[in-house]
């Protein structure tokens, strides 16, 4: 295995429960536990993908989206996991767990509920902080807030963030998005090109902050 692979499997396996055990092939991973002692019921399985692409690089975050991170995984890892592991188990008493859609469908939420905190785990274990709120800047970078003219001569604004907590509707663009990809590094007066769906788009800088 690649070293950032092996890294990755070990960070894992901290946040897993003791009873865990974890397999690997060809870059997807099985786990399996006694999910009793996380609020779940019983031995389950789960099945993931590994996407170095996202677990290896970091997570740019401003202050707030880092607290709204830390926030929902606190509500997964309390309230709703505990409410479907009571989902599972009443299910299984009524109907039994053949043919039993209530259970399937409790099943089902419960793998997405662990699979997003494993997500979120990741997002805020590699989170690097931005600030959205420094002075004026010569060159575009992460954070920065820059205000562009189109060749229709229309102004816009951008606020470069990282892809947790990007808004396209209102002007938050990801570092990894055409336009945040050709804004970053550019100077007032430098003309930006995306490639667009409908053509390209040139954006002229007129003011970084």
């Amino acid at each position: 295995m690649q070293p950032k692979f092996e890294l990755f499997l070990k960070t894992l396996k901290g946040f897993l429960p003791s009873t865990a055990t974890l397999q690997v092939k060809h870059r997807w991973f099985r786990i399996q536990a006694d999910w009793d002692s996380v609020g779940a019921t019983g031995s389950q399985s789960f099945f993931f993908p590994y996407r170095e692409d996202v677990v290896a690089q970091p997570t740019y975050l401003t202050p707030h989206g880092l607290t709204t991170l830390k926030a929902e995984l606190e509500e997964l890892r309390t309230r709703r996991r505990q409410a479907v592991a009571e989902r599972i188990q009443k299910a299984k008493e009524i109907g039994g767990t053949v043919d039993n859609a209530e259970y399937d469908e409790a099943k089902n939420e419960q793998a997405f509920i662990e699979g997003r905190i494993m997500t979120l785990e990741s997002l805020i274990n590699n989170a690097e902080i931005i600030s959205t709120k420094s002075g004026p800047s010569d060159v575009v970078h992460i954070g920065s807030v820059v205000t562009v003219l189109n060749q229709k001569g229309k102004k816009g604004k951008y606020t470069i963030i990282g892809s947790a907590e990007a808004d396209p509707a209102h002007g938050k663009v990801s570092n990894v998005s055409p336009i945040g990809q050709a804004l970053l590094g550019k100077r007032v007066g430098d003309v930006a090109e995306v490639n667009a769906p409908a053509g390209k788009l040139k954006l002229e800088v007129v003011s970084i902050r």
